[in-house]
């Protein structure tokens, strides 16, 4: 993210601008009107009089607004312009641009306002890989207004610019017009997208333009009430950009999944939407409700190699842009994920014991069962009892399968590359507690003892087999992968915190984890590194060996309270939290993983998501942490272990069960213990 990027966003429509408004054209970088994953403006430039505009101030009035103020430049600090322009733009399924100029000066002036457009029709990918295009792009030109298209094939986008009064070329618009001493001129200018693809998939991935407004959201979020004032700004944006980011999957269903992150992954992501709605189960349980009904609704019944599909197999990626339609990278959906589908099972469970919502468990038992049969069968291809991974696909398909998704991510610690197929450690987290969990469900809502019985014996024995292949004695921690020849890759990297936060870490074990994730070797003062510094692999602005990612932290701080390591927690949370101060209060995807010590500032990874989702939804799972808040079987209770800085922390309206309870800790609680309802609670469905 640049400083001077300016960026709204609304479900799967974006624009990314200079601090002026404009969208410049330039390589490999990510500015433009995107919707569906292709850029349906790749130029946008204001110019008056023939001259680019200064800025004095741009920024958000909401997600999906945005505004910015402009003077005409003088060239010289001793004569102050005249005119001042003010750029108002929207997204929804497209663009709104009004705008105004003003006259302050005391005669009339004649000015020339021009608008240059342009549409490459660029698929995100192709953004991003610098690639050319093969179809053929057109323009028609009509009275006020202009269609810029693409097309290949089957395949069409177009951009409808309409802009009454215009004088319009191939190339941009112009108003001319005398503006009296005192007055404003303005013009409303509408860009709408249209979309030709496959109809089938067109009724699948339509959705209403935001139907639950950003006032009802905010207002259904429970409120915080602490003593820090930065981590109130960061609660607030955090729930800003997790509103802009909801994909509305069903046609007239209010419903909501959140997409990944702008600019790169505005799209569904398995991972990341099971993810954030863990995050999100105390505040907005709707997420994890719409993420496993659209998951369970797109599950593979199929084997299709190029993409990495099976049955039972819960999807990695949906993408609706050029490049997936015509199978140029695996076609949509892609299921290139090993744990997507433990994780699918774990989400499912945690969702009925925060809503108690035993219909849905119901409702999805065919889906949850056909993702028992992944892990049991396609997840663990040689039967040793471990998931491992190794793609169908090898001319397009993800080399890594696991969250740290990018080709050099499972490395040994010299750097090089791990054999395939590998089995990180993480994933055999998941699978061990997605057996536990599932095994309650059967026996609470299923009424199948014989598989809750089987699942715990299963459980039993890859919790034994893996705390003896994967554990390092000489080292004291765990083995990032299994390699292909079943040997440890003995990189000591943040995937040990996913292990504490699974349950499957002895006890005898934690304390050797706990000082590793907050020692100088892995925690940089504002978070834990993927990749520990020491090793030969280090790099803090590799984009998985040595980067720190906010969401990644708040796994390792929830796996160290699990086990009651409670200073430790809060020693990664707080550091976290405080990185926030000096980022304008939102998490990046990622920052470089430079010590804290050296840089007294936390520093950005060059190309990370912002907002990003599970970025956005760590700051919720600290919240959870610090106050303790878990869902018993008769209660939720809340078991507050404030840092030392942290007097007060209260969530008031915490979504349990269908009703609002209140979650209190320091001067707030006034020694409650336990949680309680909170009069005339409103029923979440």
């Amino acid at each position: 993210m640049r400083l001077d990027q300016i960026n709204i966003l609304q479900g799967d429509a974006f624009v990314v601008s200079d601090r002026q408004g404009d969208i410049n054209p330039a390589a490999n970088v990510p500015d433009g009107l995107f919707y569906r994953d292709m850029r349906h403006l790749s130029r946008w430039q204001l110019r008056l009089n023939g001259h680019q505009l200064e800025a004095l101030s741009a920024d958000n009035l909401e997600y999906d607004e945005v505004v910015f103020f402009l003077i005409e430049p003088t060239g010289t600090i001793y004569r102050n312009p005249s005119l001042s322009v003010t750029r108002r733009r929207a997204v929804a399924t497209g663009m709104q641009e009004r705008i105004t100029v003003h006259n302050f000066g005391n005669t009339p002036v004649a000015f020339e306002l021009t608008m240059i457009f342009d549409a490459d029709f660029a698929d995100i990918f192709e953004v991003k890989d610098q690639m050319s295009k093969t179809g053929h792009l057109y323009r028609h030109r009509r009275d006020g207004g202009i269609t810029l298209g693409y097309s290949r094939a089957d395949f069409r986008r177009e951009t409808h610019i309409d802009a009454p009064g215009a004088f319009v070329t191939e190339e941009s618009l112009t108003f001319r017009y005398e503006l009296p001493p005192g007055q404003e001129w303005g013009i409303d200018i509408q860009i709408r997208v249209g979309v030709e693809v496959d109809a089938a998939l067109q009724r699948r991935q339509h959705h209403p333009d935001m139907p639950y407004s950003i006032r009802e959201w905010l207002d259904a979020s429970p409120i915080l009430d602490t003593d820090w004032d930065d981590l109130l700004h960061i609660y607030n944006r955090s729930l800003l950009d997790l509103a802009a980011l909801r994909f509305y999957p069903f046609v007239g269903d209010r419903a909501s999944l959140p997409a990944a992150g702008l600019p790169w992954f505005m799209a569904v992501f398995g991972r990341d939407s099971l993810l954030v709605s863990y995050q999100m189960l105390p505040f907005h349980p709707e997420l994890a409700y719409t993420t496993l009904r659209a998951l369970a609704e797109r599950q593979a019944i199929h084997e299709d190699d190029h993409r990495d599909a099976e049955p039972g197999k819960i999807l990695h990626e949906l993408r609706n842009g050029e490049r997936a339609h015509f199978g140029e990278r695996p076609q949509s959906p892609y299921f290139g994920a090993a744990d997507t589908t433990p994780l699918f099972l774990i989400v499912l469970d945690e969702y009925e014991r925060w809503t108690g919502d035993t219909q849905t468990v119901q409702d999805l038992e065919p889906a949850a069962r056909a993702a028992l049969r992944w892990l049991e069968t396609y997840g663990d291809p040689d039967g040793d009892g471990y998931i491992e991974y190794q793609t169908r696909n090898p001319r397009s398909g993800l080399v890594n399968q696991c969250w740290k998704d990018s080709w050099n991510s499972v490395v040994h610690p010299d750097g090089s590359l791990a054999k395939l197929p590998r089995a990180t450690c993480e994933i055999q987290g998941y699978a061990y507690d997605a057996r536990r969990r599932t095994a309650r469900l059967a026996r609470e809502v299923w009424n199948d003892p014989g598989l809750a019985e089987r699942l715990e014996r299963d459980a039993e024995e890859l919790y034994r087999r893996f705390n003896t292949d994967f554990w390092l004695p000489d080292l004291g921690y765990y083995a990032l992968a299994l390699d292909g020849d079943k040997k440890p890759v003995t990189t000591l990297t943040s995937n040990i915190g996913h292990l504490l936060w699974s349950g499957i870490v002895p006890p005898e074990r934690v304390d050797a984890l706990a000082a590793l994730l907050c020692g100088p070797r892995m925690f940089t003062g504002w978070g834990v590194r993927t990749l520990a510094d020491g090793q030969p692999a280090y790099n803090p602005l590799e984009y998985h060996n040595g980067t720190v990612w906010p969401h990644d932290t708040a796994i390792a701080a929830a796996g160290l309270a699990r086990y009651g390591h409670r200073d430790e927690a809060n020693q990664l949370a707080m550091g976290l939290l405080q990185a926030g101060h000096h980022l304008r209060h939102r998490l990046p995807e990622a920052l470089a993983g430079y010590p804290r010590k050296n840089t007294l500032v936390p520093v950005l990874y060059p190309t990370a998501c912002s907002p990003q989702a599970w970025a956005a939804g760590a700051p919720m799972m600290l919240l959870r942490m610090m106050l303790g808040i878990d869902p018993e079987p008769d209660t939720l209770a809340v078991r507050p272990h404030l840092p030392e800085d942290l007097r007060r922390l209260a969530l008031h309206g915490v979504r349990f069960r269908g009703a609002r309870v209140e979650a209190l800790a320091g001067t707030a609680a006034h020694d409650l213990d336990r949680l309680k309802p909170v009069p005339g609670a409103r029923e979440l469905q």
